[in-house]
Formats: structure tokens, sequence, C-alpha cells
């Protein structure tokens, strides 16, 4: 899909703002640019109050609504190779927020769970991303959100 240069789309509303030229019609440019915003959201609600990364957060949010969970299937989900997995696990394992268990229907295997602490952290992230999220509805309404949700979960569909 070939852009034009002379295009109001791709021409900035501000004379000093720079014309994004043929960035204007690249998705990952614009998911970059909103993951900026984001990131900067999630740190100041999230990471740097309950000391967490994005990728401990969210092991954390799926153990909360899921229960206990087999490594494979969080890895899956995390889209994790099984030694970064292992690393995430041990880390989290070792400030005391998870614990793994034999599973009882496959013996062979583990499921990861929550401790006391990492229900309570999972539980103060979960409020905190509530109010993060708030923060987003002043760019957007609750249906552009909730749209912009749908829309990536398709672009980012494996």
């Amino acid at each position: 899909m070939a852009l034009d240069p002379a295009s109001p789309v791709d021409r900035p509303a501000d004379a000093s703002a720079l014309s994004l030229g043929p960035l204007s019609g690249v998705l990952g440019y614009h998911i970059a640019q909103a993951s900026v915003t984001t990131g900067d959201l999630f740190e100041r609600h999230i990471g740097h109050p309950l000391g967490l990364r994005k990728v401990e957060y969210s092991l954390l949010m799926l153990i909360l609504a899921n229960g206990p969970l087999a490594p494979k299937r969080l890895a899956k989900a995390l889209a994790l190779s099984a030694p970064n997995l292992t690393m995430l696990l041990d880390r989290l394992q070792v400030r005391g927020l998870l614990w793994r268990e034999r599973s009882q229907v496959d013996r062979r295997s583990q499921n990861v769970v929550l401790t006391e602490e990492g229900e309570r952290v999972a539980r103060a992230s979960a409020d905190a991303a509530s109010t993060m999220e708030l923060a987003l509805f002043d760019r957007l309404s609750r249906a552009e959100h909730a749209m912009l949700i749908e829309l990536l979960r398709k672009v980012a569909a494996r």
C-alpha cells in the first residue's frame, strides 16, 4: 500500500512537527508509539510501586484469574521460551510470590501457584491496573477502548 506524500493524512497538523511519510500507514510504528504511553502508565501505577515488570505482572494476573497453571501453558500465553519462563518463575519464587507444586492430575508435572504474598501483590496490581486504565479514558471512549483491545487481539493472534 503506497502512501501519497501529499496526502493530508500524511501531513502533520502542527507545522513544526515532522511528517511521518510512509510511517503514517505502518501499524507497527503506531503500536510502538502507543506502547511508550502505556509503558509509562504501567511504570507509574504498577512497575515502580509494586516492583513488577510487565511480564511479571502478566504472569501474576494469569495465575490469579486461572488458579494453578502448568508452566507450559504460561509460556504459551506469554509467548516465552521455556528457559525464559524458568528464569521468570525463579525470580518470582525468590521474591516469595509463587511456588511450584506437583500436579494432582499428573504427578510428573508441576503447577505454578501464588503464595499469600503473591496473591496480595496480584490483587494490588489488578486494582492499580483499573486506575491505570482510567487514565486512558481521557483519550479513548469506553467503546473505542474495547474496540482497540479487540483489534489488537486480532493482530496478536498466534
